[in-house]
């Protein structure tokens, strides 16, 4: 089939937009060829299909606004043109229109220029008229930012202008109690030089910053702070922030809330979808608007002036970069996974499928985006600073590895023999990779829990087991774990927790979000019961996989587990986070009398058990505090809590568990009209579930999606299955259950089709690579196409038998010699970094 032309691009670009050609009940025509003249059918038949017909190859539309006065001009191109040549001519022209605003496309290649804030800006969709208008309200001036005096109260100043003259204050007895009562938050010295190197980098002309700051230094409040300042001097009047994770969601709201409540509204987008116009700060997870591509269809390019990235390495990871790019205006990242984090990785020797190697491509990608090529950020402030400055702590790493984890981390291995069905023996092999996952020890678990429960800090105030969290490697070994720990404490404290010790935070617990909190709180469970005039959780072990990883601000954490491999370095970082914040236990008792027999209330260390040898995995000669060994043998476990026994027990290996069989109902074409009775009987009976609606409305996906594999897939009532929902939408690719429930709780209009993803996949592509060859962007595309579509050309690429591509009927060897050399290997990389190939199978 012929690829669509120029003009017929363009005009879809325009009317999916929001943007008019005739008169319609959606309003009046708002494009025009010239100021005074109305557009009629024939004048755009008589432009030709790609400008062809017109006397200088392109053509001016005026894009108008609700008045009727000129608000855009669109300089519209041929595909082989290049849609910058001639943007003095554009600009020449929009000034005399009155517009600030120029579009310049091909119909390939777009960009977006507001004549006042710098260069064209590459796009994917157009932007709407009402966010162009909205966008137009905001008259950027750089000065006045750059002026912008902000000092330790800057913050403060927005939530009590006038706390210098409070009595309270002028007393400095009593300043303490004023600052905590009005929960006021002054910016310390280096989250001043943060926002002042942003300033400055303004006045260098630059409009992407990156903040590499450690975890526990308060990058939220320093966000605060550059959210202020921009709003403030006029620089934004909307700003998007973008987290990785649910729990950051409302975590974030409420700090924005907390601080602006007087002079800025926050909201968290999906609870309020409808309105989210009438804030100046929308956050939302970065994940909820990446999904289907639908940041696309919900927002405009200009809708925002600043988005801000939390976590950048992580929120713009792979195509999650898209949505950041989407929005044109100043962008902002903030990370705590330093670059130089990874200097033993340098990627020579190491396969790109390496966990390391791909972190370390994403980090330089981070980099990148955010205008920091050389490797130097906007500001930096590190771990070590912070425990130089005295604001964190550095753990005590305890370097624990059983007989056991020994083998699984060494060259060899764990090997095993086993009988096969014929009899023969043979010997099987595990790594750390198949611990808990298909390779299985109880007791090499318990001997985890115990060594955790005996060498684990304690409590200075009531010499409970501290506060910890422990990270498994599945939902399943965390559920095994809860319960070895719930039974060990037990036998070391009879009849104190009832089973409440330890408990599990993970996506399939449907109170796991709250959890979170109540421990954050210390009301995990119930209040403490050892002393009743402090204020501690019941439970003393959260045991988690992922969800409490990245910025769970939980400041009394005395021990970290690491009870499984890590070969992310941003998790890695990240859960080392969760402990070097400070703290003061005093706060949590109410017994003055007490307070003075603690002799020692201040958190001056935390303890990071490592069963895997990760820091070792990172740092080529990490400097462990504290190493263990840890045997194994068929001696029961002592469990007593004097710390004394030795950790014994037996193992029990269990082997590989593979599908042996696999049911797929084939419904023939008599069957269209029931499979779509069942696709709406599906959607009632999950609609009707509150598990599901709840949990739906709360975003928490990962909850939705196993409960409804587990409670309501293959049920003999109606056996609903993916399989069966998939031939009922009849969509030309694999539909994923997320997007089915998306469709049945109407948070999609529609399911897209093959190649309207494809489109926006390779909208992504140019964003990012932004192709000088503008000429040879309809075969690069057809190339793209083909090397996510079909595997016969995936494979002829990969293994570079490029002769075969004569007989090839998707992609010829003519098609190829048309793509530059360049792209031959660029897309191929750029689709397996960046591309699931699952959701475009049949």
């Amino acid at each position: 089939m012929k690829e669509a032309t120029a003009r017929i691009k363009i005009n879809k670009l325009l009317e999916s937009a929001g943007w008019r050609f005739f008169d319609s009940e959606d309003g009046p025509a708002n494009i025009r060829l010239e100021a005074s003249v109305t557009l009629k059918k024939p004048d755009l038949d008589g432009l030709g299909e790609d400008f062809e017909k017109t006397s200088k190859g392109f053509v001016d539309f005026l894009l108008l606004d609700s008045k009727g006065f000129p608000l855009i001009v669109l300089e519209a191109k041929s595909e082989d043109k290049e849609p910058l040549v001639g943007k003095e001519q554009a600009r020449k022209y929009a000034r005399s229109q009155n517009c600030r605003f120029v579009i310049l496309s091909n119909g390939n290649l777009h960009y977006f220029w507001d004549l006042e804030r710098g260069n064209p800006y590459i796009i994917t969709t157009f932007p709407s008229p009402e966010s162009v208008t909205g966008y137009q309200k905001v008259t950027p001036n750089p000065q006045r930012l750059i002026d912008e005096r902000v000092e330790a109260d800057y913050i403060v100043l927005s939530k009590l202008p006038n706390y210098k003259d409070a009595a309270a204050w002028k007393n400095e007895d009593e300043r303490p109690g004023l600052i905590q009562a009005n929960g006021l938050r002054f910016l310390r010295d280096y989250q001043l030089r943060a926002v002042h190197s942003l300033q400055r980098s303004v006045e260098e002309g630059n409009d992407r910053f990156l903040f590499e700051m450690a975890t526990g230094t308060g990058k939220t409040l320093t966000a605060a702070a550059i959210i202020k300042l921009f709003l403030r001097t006029g620089n934004a009047s909307r700003v998007l922030f973008l987290v990785d994770r649910l729990e950051l969601e409302e975590q974030a709201w409420k700090v924005f809330d907390g601080l602006f409540s007087a002079d800025f509204q926050a909201v968290v987008y999906k609870e309020r979808r409808d309105d989210w116009r009438s804030a100046e700060i929308v956050v939302s997870t970065v994940q909820s608007l990446q999904f289907n591509n639908k940041y696309q269809s919900l927002f405009s390019p200009t809708d925002f002036d600043l988005v801000i990235s939390d976590e950048a390495h992580r929120s713009i990871s792979g195509n999650a970069r898209a949505v950041f790019d989407y929005f044109v205006g100043y962008k902002l990242g903030l990370t705590a996974t330093p670059r130089d984090y990874l200097k033993n990785t340098d990627g020579v020797g190491r396969s790109a499928h390496d966990p390391r190697e791909m972190e370390r491509r994403l980090l330089l990608d981070t980099y990148r985006t955010f205008g920091c090529e050389s490797g130097q950020p906007t500001f930096r402030y590190s771990l070590l600073d912070g425990v130089r400055d005295g604001f964190l702590i550095n753990p005590t790493v305890v370097d624990a590895r059983t007989d056991v984890t020994t083998q699984l981390l060494s060259e060899k291995g764990f090997i095993v023999s086993v009988t096969d069905d014929t009899g023969e023996d043979q010997e099987q092999t595990y790594k750390q990779r198949q611990f808990e996952k298909q390779f299985f020890s109880d007791a090499t678990n318990a001997v985890f829990c115990h060594t955790f429960l005996n060498r684990g800090l304690r409590d200075p105030v009531s010499n409970e087991f501290g506060k910890s969290i422990v990270f498994a490697v599945s939902q399943n070994h965390a559920a095994r774990l809860t319960q070895t720990f719930n039974e060990m404490a037990d036998r070391m404290y009879p009849g104190r927790y009832q089973s409440d010790f330890a408990v599990q935070v993970t996506s399939q617990i449907a109170d796991a979000q709250q959890f979170t909190v109540n421990f954050a709180n210390n009301n995990l469970m119930g209040s403490g019961n050892v002393l009743p005039d402090y204020h501690t959780s019941k439970a003393r072990v959260c045991v988690t996989v992922g969800m409490m990883t990245t910025g769970y601000d939980c400041t009394d954490i005395l021990n970290l587990g690491l009870f499984r491999p890590i070969f992310s370095p941003t998790d890695f970082v990240q859960i080392k986070g969760r402990g070097t914040r400070r703290h003061n236990f005093l706060e949590d008792l109410r017994d003055g009398n007490l307070k003075d027999e603690i002799s020692q209330p201040e958190k001056t260390e935390f303890k990071l058990f490592d069963y895997f040898g990760n820091c070792e995995y990172f740092e080529t000669e990490f400097n462990y505090d504290e190493e263990l060994k840890l045997p194994v043998s068929r001696e029961p476990l002592d469990t007593n809590g004097d710390g004394n026994g030795d950790p014994l027990g037996a193992f029990e290996y269990m082997g590989r568990d593979w599908i042996s069989a696999l049911r797929e109902v084939e419904v023939g074409p008599k069957g269209m009209k029931i499979d779509r009775k069942l696709f709406e009987k599906f959607a009632d009976r999950v609609r009707a579930d509150e598990t599901v609606t709840q949990a739906v409305e709360a975003g928490q996906w990962d909850r939705v999606i196993d409960y409804v594999n587990r409670e309501v897939f293959d049920k003999p009532e109606e056996y609903y299955t993916l399989a069966k929902l998939r031939k009922a939408a009849a969509v030309d690719r694999r539909l994923t259950l997320r997007e089915i429930l998306e469709r049945v709780f109407d948070l999609i209009p529609g399911f897209k089709s093959k190649d309207e993803l494809l489109e926006e996949e390779f909208d992504k592509f140019v964003t990012d690579h932004k192709p000088d060859e503008v000429e040879s962007i309809p075969a690069i595309k057809a190339y793209f196409k083909a090397y996510v579509t079909s595997d016969l050309t995936r494979h002829i690429v990969d293994a570079k038998l490029f002769q075969d591509l004569a007989t090839n009927a998707v992609f010829s060897t003519r098609d190829f010699r048309e793509v530059p050399e360049k792209y031959r290997t660029l897309v191929p990389e750029y689709v397996k970094d960046y591309v699931s190939f699952n959701q475009f199978a049949a």
